[in-house]
């Protein structure tokens, strides 16, 4: 589809400045950052020789051309396959809100991927459902959650969130440094295309909330009550 991919990267919080200088060494520029928490048991911790602590999760868009790269020096350099280093995951993007937002994502990554096999990848991995996220300027929930129900969503979760990238402060008019929240939307397949339209057209980059629009596809769920699922009960 983009050639592009998320890249989440969960730390313990005390290191995230450490992968934050990472990414922008390789020329990573668009990072979010934002506090979060380990779930698992504390006698498994224990098992694994882990302490309990505080974790940060770190939200990278790294072009198909770079993920290699990447992915091996966090191996070799940030040695995260340690105990307690942390853990990365790359997710494809299924979509993204126009032309102006992946060119904000991949900030100059190049990408060797040819349209074809682009074009192969998107149809293999549409699922039944798909996680739509969206980064706008703080306070502009409402404007952002108003444009997706009225495109059919049922709703979503927020996070806070800083942008961590150098280098890149202004792009089309966007500061990427400064506080942004972020709204996880899951969607039926057949409905993510009209929801992240309706957000690009009334909080998009064109907008106070300049939001950035992108999904991912789920292989599973548990837990989420579909709006199609309901008009069928």
């Amino acid at each position: 589809m983009s050639g592009l991919y998320v890249l989440l990267t969960i730390v313990r919080r005390v290191d995230a400045g450490e992968y934050e200088e990472f990414y922008r060494k390789h020329g990573i520029s668009v990072t979010y950052s934002t506090n979060c928490n380990g779930t698992a048991h504390e006698k498994t911790l224990a098992l694994w020789g882990i302490e309990k602590n505080e974790k940060s999760m770190l939200i990278s868009f790294v072009a198909e051309g770079s993920l290699k790269t990447i992915l091996r020096e966090l191996t070799l350099q940030m040695k995260i396959d340690l105990p307690d280093r942390g853990i990365a995951v790359a997710i494809p993007l299924s979509g993204i809100g126009g032309a102006k937002a992946l060119e904000y994502f991949k900030m100059g990554q190049t990408d060797d991927e040819d349209q074809n096999d682009q074009q192969t990848k998107e149809k293999n991995m549409q699922t039944a459902q798909e996680l739509i996220m969206a980064i706008y300027e703080k306070g502009y929930t409402d404007l952002v959650m108003d444009a997706a129900r009225e495109a059919g969503a049922a709703g979503g979760t927020t996070i806070k969130a800083k942008g961590t990238g150098a280098g890149a402060e202004k792009f089309f008019g966007l500061s990427l440094a400064e506080e942004k929240e972020i709204v996880l939307i899951v969607s039926s397949n057949e409905k993510k295309k009209d929801i992240m339209k309706a957000i690009m057209h009334k909080a998009g980059m064109d907008s106070k909330a300049h939001a950035l629009v992108f999904s991912l596809p789920v292989i599973d769920t548990a837990g989420f009550r579909f709006s199609d699922t309901v008009e069928k009960e």
